[in-house]
C-alpha cells in the first residue's frame, strides 16, 4: 500500500516549487512560478486564503455524496451541460493505453446560471445538478462557497502567470477571458482498486488538462504522478507528494497554446494502490467566446505561432466529447 508515509522504493518522487500567495515580494513569486512552469508545469500554492477547516469540510461533504447508494447517485447523472455525477469508467482519458475507463467516480459543479439567464444557452453555463437538501443538508452551500473561494485563488495565480509571461498583471482577468469563466469544480473519488499500468488499468489515465490552470486539493494518499517529458522513451513518472492545505496547480492546454509552447501542459495520471482516495479539482477555463491565440510576448520571427487561434467553447466541447462516455449509454 502507498500512503503519506510509505512509497514503493522504485517510485520517483517529484519535489514541486512552493508559491506563497501571501508573499509581499511579488517579483520573487513570479520568478519561482516562471521557473516551475518551464521545468514541469506543476507547482504548489500555499497561504491561498481558503481556511483549512473549511477545506476539511468540503472533503467530508464530498465523501458523503460518494457514500450515497448508487441508485441515488444515478438520479444526479451528468447532464448535457456537464453537471452532475459521473460513474466509474465514465471517463476515458488515455484510450491508447487503457483497456477500460478511469476507475474513479466524479461530480461536476459549474458556475450557477439560472435557466432564464441568456447565458444559460451556452454549452457550459446553466443550473447545476444538486442533491436534495433532505439527503445532504448544507451540501450545496459548502460547494458554492468553495467554488467562489477557489476562483479567487485562481485569479491570484493568473496574475502571477501574466507577469511571468511579461504581460500586464490583469491580462487573464480581463472581462473577455476570466470575466465569465468556464470554472468547474469536480469532486473525485478513486475506489480501492490497485492500478496495473502494464495491463492498462489506471485510476485516471495519462492526460493533460484542457484549460488555463487547474487547482487540485488532495487527501493524504499518494496517487498523482507527472511525466515531465511526454516524448521520452520510456516515459518517466514521478509521484507528487500530498501537501496538507496546499493546492497542486498545473497548467492546461490553452495556456500552452497561448504561450506558444513555452509553458507546457504536462502529462499526469493517477495510480491506485488498494486504498480509497479523494481529491477536489478546480478547472479554470476562459469564457465561451474567448479566442485563444499566441501571445505577442511569446512569438517572434524566429519563433512564429505554433497553434492556430481557437475559440474556447469549440475546444472544450471537443475535449469533453473525446474523453467521456455518451450519456445515452446509461439509459
Amino acid at each position: 500500500m502507498v500512503n503519506s508515509i510509505e512509497v514503493n522504493e522504485q517510485a520517483k518522487i517529484s519535489t514541486l516549487t512552493c508559491i506563497d500567495l501571501s508573499n509581499l515580494d511579488i517579483q520573487s513569486s513570479v520568478s519561482l512560478l516562471k521557473q516551475a512552469c518551464l521545468d514541469s508545469g506543476f507547482f504548489h500554492v500555499i497561504n491561498h486564503g481558503i481556511d483549512e477547516e473549511f477545506m476539511d469540510e468540503v472533503f467530508a461533504q464530498s465523501k458523503r455524496l460518494f457514500d450515497l447508494p448508487m441508485k441515488e447517485k444515478m438520479k444526479l447523472l451528468r447532464n448535457e451541460k456537464h453537471r452532475g455525477y459521473t460513474p466509474v469508467l465514465d471517463e476515458y482519458l488515455d484510450p491508447v493505453n487503457q483497456i477500460h475507463g478511469d476507475y474513479k467516480e466524479g461530480y461536476y459543479i459549474g458556475v450557477e446560471v439560472r435557466d432564464d439567464d441568456p447565458d444559460a444557452n451556452k454549452p457550459f453555463y446553466g443550473p447545476n445538478v444538486w442533491p436534495s437538501s433532505d439527503i445532504l443538508p448544507g451540501w450545496r452551500e459548502s460547494m458554492e462557497r468553495y467554488h467562489q473561494e477557489a476562483l479567487d485563488v485562481a485569479r491570484a495565480v493568473a496574475r502571477l502567470m501574466a507577469l511571468s509571461l511579461d504581460l500586464d498583471e490583469d491580462f487573464f482577468n480581463r472581462p473577455e477571458i476570466l470575466g465569465k469563466p468556464i470554472a468547474t469544480l469536480r469532486l473525485l473519488h478513486y475506489e480501492g482498486r490497485t492500478s496495473e499500468p502494464a495491463k492498462g488499468i489506471f485510476g485516471a489515465g495519462a492526460h493533460s488538462d484542457f484549460g488555463l490552470i487547474t487547482l487540485l486539493a488532495t487527501d493524504s494518499i499518494f496517487g498523482l504522478q507527472i511525466c515531465k517529458d511526454k516524448d521520452a522513451e520510456p516515459q518517466i513518472w514521478e509521484y507528487i507528494p500530498p501537501l496538507k492545505g496546499a493546492f497542486v496547480v498545473n497548467l492546461g492546454d490553452m495556456l500552452e497554446r497561448w504561450s506558444n509552447g513555452i509553458f507546457r501542459s504536462t502529462l499526469h495520471r493517477v495510480l491506485g494502490h488498494g486504498q480509497e482516495r479523494y481529491s477536489i479539482a478546480y478547472f479554470v477555463e476562459p469564457s465561451h467566446d474567448c479566442i485563444v491565440e499566441c501571445l505577442p510576448t511569446c512569438q517572434s520571427t524566429e519563433n512564429p505561432p505554433k497553434f492556430p487561434p481557437i475559440k474556447c467553447e469549440s475546444y472544450m466541447l471537443q475535449r469533453y466529447k473525446d474523453t467521456h462516455a455518451d450519456r445515452s449509454s446509461y439509459n
